[in-house]
């Protein structure tokens, strides 16, 4: 069901990475999510209202809310796809993120609609009427959202969407409320015990336990968290594979909404090539970067002295001996420059985000390492942060 969907309402599904493919999954799932969502509210609404049941009003409001955030969420989409202009030349992609952060919200403010309601119905208890038509409109549910939530974790994951992931987890939690209200009814009739507003209350728990949740899922992509061990692998290794590149730091990804990533970094090359073909190789790698992978790429040419033993040694032993103070600290763009009474040593060591040592503190450490062990040397040392996650 959800490959004819997509075929039949995505033109060019496969390119996932395309706005315009981006934008039409988002639409197709909002307008799916609100036919279904409207159809559910309208069939719970009609049975609890007649049954007296709380917690089944309750579900038919959740059904209603989730059809409001389908539209948030098609709005979202929408916005998103708009082209970039003067005043936005990045793009508008972050509008998917905030539409993201607004069906979190409201998530949260069904939760806690859900939790005030059953509270009242524990204290002021009203007898609940059981029947097949209750038991047939949830049941009936349960299978719709368990649907809904396979479907938009499907187009989720193919468009790398926060905004449908966190649609998907809605609908699998409305799996388990209306699962957990189906219980309580047949646990009722067959006991005689009033469980409808525990049930409720028990789900409405959840509901808001879940939009927190969310609601980090989806703020994290606007607060700029760091990128995805998997993006930073794949932009290390494919600069790599270049013949004639010897290393590659200083690595940054800015996120303007999915789809719309930039990235930079510094690429070290020897010095006693000719500048201009290894600028000739980065313009390359860069457009690889651009057609093969839609991400803009901006790289920097670093010249690295290779013909010198001595620099190549000391290179070397800096890079292994600051890993004494944390190993994931690294050395680069090192250079000497010798003086008749002492040998300047010029390089950048980048610290993790969450080293305990200050800037200050770790430039006086890595100095007190080297000059220990070179006597007649003066370090100038530059510290870089890491902008990608220390543990990458």
């Amino acid at each position: 069901m959800t490959e004819w969907l997509i075929r039949h309402f995505v033109p060019d599904a496969d390119n996932t990475t395309s706005p315009a493919v981006r934008s039409a999954t988002g639409q197709l799932a909002g307008i799916v999510g609100i036919l279904c969502n409207v159809a559910l509210c309208l069939a719970k609404g009609t049975v609890g209202v007649l049954s007296g049941s709380v917690s089944i009003v309750a579900d038919a409001v959740n059904n209603l809310s989730d059809a409001s955030s389908n539209i948030v969420s098609l709005l979202g989409f929408k916005l998103a796809s708009r082209p970039a202009d003067p005043e936005h030349p990045y793009g508008h992609g972050r509008y998917e993120y905030l539409s993201g952060l607004v069906v979190a919200a409201l998530v949260m403010a069904i939760g806690f609609e859900l939790v005030r309601s059953s509270i009242d119905k524990i204290v002021n208890p009203a007898a609940t009427e059981f029947s097949a038509a209750l038991v047939g409109v949830l049941a009936a549910s349960i299978a719709v959202k368990f649907w809904m939530a396979a479907f938009n974790r499907n187009l989720g994951r193919r468009i790398s969407s926060e905004t449908l992931a966190a649609t998907a987890i809605d609908s699998r939690n409305d799996v388990i409320s209306t699962a957990a209200v189906l219980a309580c009814a047949v646990i009722s009739h067959l006991t005689g015990i009033d469980l409808d507003g525990w049930a409720g209350l028990a789900v409405g728990v959840f509901i808001l336990w879940s939009g927190v949740g969310l609601v980090r899922d989806t703020i994290n992509p606007l607060l700029g968290q760091a990128p995805s061990p998997e993006l930073v692998a794949h932009i290390r290794n494919k600069i790599m594979s270049y013949p004639g590149v010897l290393g590659t730091h200083d690595l940054m990804v800015h996120d303007y909404g999915p789809g719309r990533q930039f990235a930079s970094a510094h690429v070290e090359m020897a010095a006693e090539e000719d500048p201009r073909e290894s600028h000739d190789l980065i313009d390359n790698i860069e457009q690889d970067f651009k057609t093969e992978d839609s991400l803009i790429v901006t790289l920097h040419y670093d010249p690295i002295v290779t013909n010198d033993p001595a620099v190549h040694d000391m290179r070397n032993w800096i890079d292994r001996a600051v890993k004494d103070i944390d190993p994931r600290i690294t050395i680069h763009d090192l250079r000497c420059v010798p003086g008749p009474t002492h040998t300047n040593v010029i390089f950048d060591c980048v610290r993790p985000s969450d080293l305990p040592l200050g800037e200050d503190e770790l430039r006086r450490s890595v100095a007190a390492i080297v000059s220990k062990h070179y006597p007649r040397t003066v370090c100038k040392i530059t510290i870089d942060e890491s902008y990608v996650s220390s543990q990458q």
